[in-house]
C-alpha cells in the first residue's frame, strides 16, 4: 500500500490555496495579475515499459500561470494616474535595470521624473525644444516645468468674406479714429518678442475700382505709418545718447533737478526735431511739423515729466497722411485674385511703440487664402488667427490615450513634454515576477516588442485612472471552498490507507 497518492494530493491542495490566498490577498492591489495553480498527475514506468493497468502515484504542481487579463479601470483623482486599456506594460527602469508593470500610479520625484512607489522610473520619447517627439531608445520621462519662452508673431490668418453691395466711405482719407473712413476692422493680438501683447487692426476700405478693396492697419490703434514716425526717435542716436544721460543724471546721489530738468529738455528737442523731420518725409505739412516740435518742448519743460512722457505728447501731435499695406482684388465671381492684389501675403514691418525693450519692429506676414467677394455682410469666414504668444508657466499636464504628455500653461497654449512606451512579448507568461507588480524579460517570454500606444498590439492609455487586480473575488471564494474539500477528500484517503494497513497488521 502506498501513501504517496494521498501525500501529493494534500500537497497540492496545499498550493492550491496558496495561490488562491495569494490572490484573494492582492484584490485590491492596483494593477494585479491573479495566478491559477495548474497540476499535472504523475505516473512509475517500469523498466519494461508501462502497462495499460498501471495506477497512478499522485499529481504535481505543474506551473503557477499568471492571467494576462484586464481589469477593470476605474477613474481617480491623480492626474499621474495612468491604466493600460489593452495589451502591454509600462517599461521603467530602476537602477539601470529593465522591469515591466501594469501598475500605473506614478508620482513625481524631486527632479521631475515620473516614478512608481518603489522609485522606478517611467520611460518613454522626450521632446525637443519646440515640443515635437523625439522618438529613438527610450529613457526615463523628466517633466520639464521651465515656462515657455515667448513667440514673436509673424504670421496672420485671415478669411474674410468682403460684402460686395458694400458702398465707398464718405470719408477720405482713411481715419482709424473715424468710422465712416472703413467698410471694417477687424482686432487681433500679435507678440512681440518679449511676449508682450499688441492689438494690430486690419481696416477694409472698399475702393472706387469695382471688385478692389484696399487694407490698412493699425499698431495699438494708431495707423501704422504714423506710429512708425512716432517711433524715429527711438532710432536716432543722438536722442538715445541725450536719453541715458537723462537716465543717469537722475540715478545721481544726490540727484540735481536743474541737470535733469536740462537733460529732459534736450532730448525733447531732439526728439521732435527728428520726429517732424520723418513727418515731413512721410506727407505731413509745415503746420503739423511745428506742432510736432512745439508738443515736444511742452512735455520737455514740465518738472518731473520722463522721456516716455516726451514720447507720448509727440506721437499724439504725429498726422501724416495714411498708407494702406496692400489691395485685394475679386473676379467677378467672387474670388481672390492674387496675380491682380498686391503681392500675397501682404509683408509688412509693425512699429513696436512705446519702447518696450523689444524688437523695434514686427516682421508680418498676412494671408488671406480663402477670402471672398460675395452679395453678403462683411465678416470673418473663420476667426482671425496668428502663431505668436507670451510667456507661459506650466499650470497642469496629462497623458493622452496615444501617450503624449501634453502640459497646458498660463498663456493657454499645449505642448508635448513626452511620450509614454509600452512594451509586450509573444509570451508574457514567460516573465518572471520581482514583486511589487513588476516582472522581468526571460528566455521564455521572449524579447520586448517597445511601441507607443495604439499601434501593433499595444493598448491605449487613460488619464486619471487605474487598472484595478483582475481577480475575481466570487470566483476565488468558490476555488477555495472547493481546495478544501479536495484537501479534506486527500486527507481521507490517507486514513483509509492507514486503517487498511491497521487491520493487515492486526491478522493472527
Amino acid at each position: 500500500m502506498s501513501f504517496q497518492q494521498g501525500l501529493s494530493g494534500l500537497n497540492g491542495a496545499a498550493k492550491s490555496l496558496d495561490v488562491i490566498g495569494n490572490n484573494i490577498a492582492n484584490a485590491s492591489t492596483v494593477g494585479f495579475k491573479g495566478s491559477q495553480a495548474q497540476f499535472a498527475d504523475v505516473y512509475a514506468n517500469s523498466l519494461n515499459g508501462a502497462g495499460g493497468n498501471t495506477a497512478g502515484i499522485g499529481s504535481k504542481l505543474a506551473a503557477i500561470a499568471q492571467q494576462f487579463t484586464q481589469g477593470n479601470v476605474e477613474a481617480s483623482n491623480n492626474p499621474l494616474d495612468i491604466a493600460i486599456n489593452g495589451g502591454g506594460f509600462f517599461r521603467m527602469t530602476m537602477g539601470g535595470v529593465v522591469q515591466y508593470t501594469r501598475n500605473g500610479q506614478f508620482s513625481l520625484d524631486k527632479e521631475g521624473y515620473m516614478v512608481n512607489a518603489q522609485g522606478a522610473k517611467l520611460t518613454g520619447y522626450l521632446t525637443g525644444s519646440n515640443g515635437q517627439i523625439l522618438a529613438g531608445a527610450p529613457v526615463p520621462i523628466k517633466i520639464d516645468a521651465s515656462d515657455l519662452k515667448p513667440v514673436a508673431t509673424s504670421r496672420v490668418d485671415t478669411q474674410m468674406n468682403l460684402d460686395s453691395r458694400a458702398k465707398v466711405p464718405v470719408a477720405m482719407p482713411f481715419d482709424a479714429n473715424d468710422p465712416n473712413s472703413y467698410n471694417k476692422q477687424v482686432p487681433v493680438d500679435v507678440y512681440d518678442t518679449l511676449g508682450n501683447a499688441h492689438v494690430m487692426s486690419l481696416f477694409y476700405v472698399k475702393s472706387a475700382t469695382p471688385g478692389q478693396w484696399d487694407v490698412y492697419v493699425a499698431s495699438d490703434g494708431v495707423e501704422w505709418q504714423a506710429q512708425q514716425v512716432a517711433a524715429k526717435a527711438q532710432g536716432d542716436t543722438t536722442a538715445q545718447t541725450l536719453r541715458d544721460k537723462w537716465v543717469a543724471d537722475s540715478k545721481a546721489i544726490p540727484p540735481v533737478q536743474a541737470t535733469i530738468s536740462a537733460d529732459l529738455a534736450a532730448y525733447a528737442a531732439q526728439a521732435g526735431n527728428v520726429v517732424a523731420a520723418a513727418a515731413g518725409a512721410a506727407g505731413a505739412d509745415a503746420t503739423v511739423q511745428a506742432a510736432i516740435n512745439a508738443a515736444a518742448l511742452a512735455a520737455g519743460g514740465v518738472v518731473g515729466s520722463t522721456p516716455e512722457d516726451v514720447d507720448r505728447a509727440i506721437a499724439a501731435a504725429v498726422k501724416v497722411p495714411p498708407v494702406s499695406v496692400g489691395h485685394l482684388n475679386f473676379d467677378g465671381n467672387g474670388q481672390l485674385v492674387a496675380s491682380a492684389s498686391s503681392a500675397l501675403p501682404l509683408k509688412f514691418q509693425m512699429p513696436v511703440f512705446p519702447p518696450s525693450g523689444a524688437n523695434a519692429t514686427l516682421p508680418v506676414d498676412i494671408h488671406f487664402a480663402g477670402s471672398t467677394q460675395y452679395g453678403a455682410a462683411t465678416a470673418e469666414k473663420n476667426p482671425t488667427t496668428q502663431d505668436g504668444y507670451t510667456s507661459g508657466h506650466l499650470q497642469r499636464f496629462t497623458a493622452g490615450p496615444d501617450g503624449i504628455i501634453l502640459g497646458q500653461y498660463s498663456n493657454g497654449r499645449s505642448q508635448a513634454l513626452g511620450q509614454i512606451v509600452l512594451a509586450n512579448f509573444e509570451n508574457p507568461n514567460g516573465l518572471t515576477s520581482l514583486g511589487n507588480n513588476a516582472w522581468a524579460e526571460t528566455s521564455a517570454s521572449g524579447t520586448p516588442s517597445v511601441g507607443v500606444p495604439e499601434t501593433g498590439s499595444l493598448g491605449v492609455l487613460q488619464s486619471s485612472a487605474v487598472e484595478n487586480s483582475n481577480v475575481d473575488l466570487t470566483a476565488e471564494l468558490v476555488n477555495m471552498i472547493t481546495a478544501q474539500r479536495v484537501y479534506q477528500a486527500n486527507a481521507q484517503t490517507i486514513k483509509t490507507q492507514d486503517s487498511v494497513l491497521q487491520t493487515l497488521v492486526n491478522l493472527r
